[in-house]
């Protein structure tokens, strides 16, 4: 018998470290080699990882929710037979095995024969039982959780997998045009995975950072008239509110370059952009994701609305690559349908402005001495008072406005 120490594998390139979200075996157990044994997560992506040898679980390397660095022990194996050699701790095993240093010679009396000990053969793996759809534990347990039958889940290789469960429920839901009611219960959540995340970074914002938030009604009418006629002529992907708003952004941050920028308040400096990143706020099942469409200022319209649905996706079924997910100058969160009449936007730090659009509703407005209907949307946006003063952000909205009230200004240079 000897231990192997399997020590948390890089899973990915930059990834220093990973929150420990679920064990998937438990110590006692025996486990064969390639059987999932826990889910960590990293870079808002779940991975499973799996046994590189076989045997009986001795010892775990931390508690459900601790961040574990690559490299630290994970999971302690027994196993059958002499030390391994030739593991490699940077191949991406990271296991180590332990054996007891050699003891110094020394004269010894003559042994007595004996009957040779024969290890009894490890048991084999329980049969997979006929017609049953193969999964990990964890995505067993999310199916089990949610009422999902695994074998009515689409699947492109031997396993159903995360992803697969994702874009089923997200297929399930758009089905669904009326929600039953549910009953309410007492329940207490752990707050773990990216919601620890997401909690620690806007906690994180509104510590260190002085928000001014500023709101302004814009009449859409001439906006929503021109969104329509491009839209009829049937060219490209559908163009939202998001394409030309952005549009219209960058068309007016020339004037204000104070908004496009970072602020490291640990360093006293702050960091202005020529280029446009631009972040767009998206909910998920997994909770709040930004997205970020990398030199929005460059891009044309029908390109702008095919990469921001196609981030959208990504983010949506958890396919995103972290790339898209790093580096934006400022950010744009909308509540879509659900915009209501204002909102006060929490900075995504270390950016220094935030824009939230919205809902667009028809409202009687007073007009030539009579009442006409207009569409109408208010524009909020918060900045970082320490290096935004509020006449700046007043003035960018402004002249934001005259853009999006005459959309022909956001073609014009």
């Amino acid at each position: 018998m000897s231990r192997f120490t399997f020590k948390l594998p890089d899973i990915g390139e930059g990834i220093a470290e990973a929150e420990l979200v679920e064990w998937l075996v438990e110590v006692g157990d025996m486990v064969r080699e390639d059987q999932q044994i826990a889910a960590v997560m990293t870079d808002k992506a779940t991975v499973e990882l799996e046994a590189p040898v076989a045997g009986k679980v001795l010892e775990r390397g931390g508690a459900i929710g601790d961040t574990i660095r690559v490299g630290s022990p994970l999971m302690v194996f027994e196993t059958d037979g002499p030390a391994q050699a030739g593991e490699d701790e940077d191949a991406g095993t990271a296991a180590q095995v332990e054996t007891p240093a050699p003891a110094p010679a020394r004269p010894a009396p003559r042994p007595e024969p004996a009957p040779a000990a024969v290890a009894p053969p490890p048991s084999p793996p329980p049969p997979q039982p006929s017609g049953q759809v193969l999964a990990s534990p964890l995505v067993r347990r999310r199916a089990l959780d949610l009422g999902v039958d695994l074998a009515s889940v689409p699947h492109a290789g031997e396993r159903v997998k995360n992803a697969d469960l994702d874009a089923f429920l997200i297929a399930a839901k758009e089905a669904e045009r009326v929600e039953a009611p549910r009953q309410l219960k007492d329940e207490e959540i752990p707050v773990t995975g990216m919601r620890r995340v997401i909690a620690q970074r806007m906690e994180e914002a509104k510590r260190h950072i002085p928000h001014f938030t500023y709101v302004e009604e814009i009449d859409m009418t001439e906006f929503e008239r021109l969104r329509g006629e491009l839209n009829a002529e049937g060219h490209g992907p559908k163009l939202t509110l998001l394409p030309l708003l952005i549009k219209a952004i960058c068309r007016t941050l020339p004037e204000f370059p104070q908004l496009n920028a970072h602020h490291y308040d640990d360093k006293g400096v702050v960091r202005r952009f020529g280029a446009v990143h631009m972040g767009i706020a998206a909910q998920t099942d997994a909770g709040l994701m930004v997205p970020v469409v990398q030199d929005a200022d460059r891009l044309g319209l029908r390109e702008l609305a095919e990469i921001i649905a196609s981030r959208a996706e990504e983010a949506r079924k958890g396919t995103i690559h972290r790339d898209n997910l790093r580096g934006s100058t400022m950010t744009i969160t909308s509540l879509g349908k659900l915009g209501g009449i204002a909102a006060t936007p929490i900075l995504n730090r270390p950016e220094v402005c935030i824009i939230g659009p919205n809902k667009i509703a028809t409202r009687p407005v007073w007009q030539d001495g009579q009442f006409v209907p207009r569409q109408l949307m208010n524009l909020s946006i918060s900045c970082d008072h320490r290096v935004v003063d509020g006449y700046d952000a007043a003035a960018f909205v402004q002249a934001l406005k005259r853009r999006l009230e005459t959309p022909a200004l956001i073609f014009v240079d």
